[in-house]
């Protein structure tokens, strides 16, 4: 069965070694797709010390030099309801992320209940 991966970027210029992680799980699928997204709080940066246009370039080129099929930049007060919007809009069945350093952000656990189908690899 065909993959719909979705790999949500964060703030980090780490986000390669995720958008990577994706490209893993689709090697070999056929039909498989991989999609990334970056939802921002409406008044963050996109990425840390880069100016929107130096981020979206960022996100831009290591989407394109691993062919993945979008890559999605939204603004939104609820990131996580963006997410889900998002995922279930695709049909994903694998959503990738990073590791939270915040232990008592349970942003991982939100997302899994409301996606209770998408397979999660952190």
């Amino acid at each position: 069965m065909p993959k719909c991966v979705l790999v949500c970027v964060t703030r980090q210029k780490t986000s390669e070694k995720l958008i990577k992680k994706g490209v893993e799980l689709t090697k070999g699928e056929e039909g498989s797709c991989l999609n990334v997204i970056h939802v921002v709080n409406e008044n963050d940066k996109l990425l840390y010390n880069l100016s929107d246009g130096d981020a979206l370039e960022y996100l831009f080129e290591i989407t394109k030099d691993v062919g993945a099929a979008n890559l999605v930049v939204k603004r939104s007060k609820d990131v996580i309801k963006t997410l889900v919007d998002y995922a279930e809009e695709i049909n994903c069945t694998h959503i990738v992320l990073g590791h939270s350093n915040n232990p008592s952000n349970n942003f991982i656990s939100k997302l899994q209940r409301k996606l209770p189908n998408v397979d999660f690899v952190i």
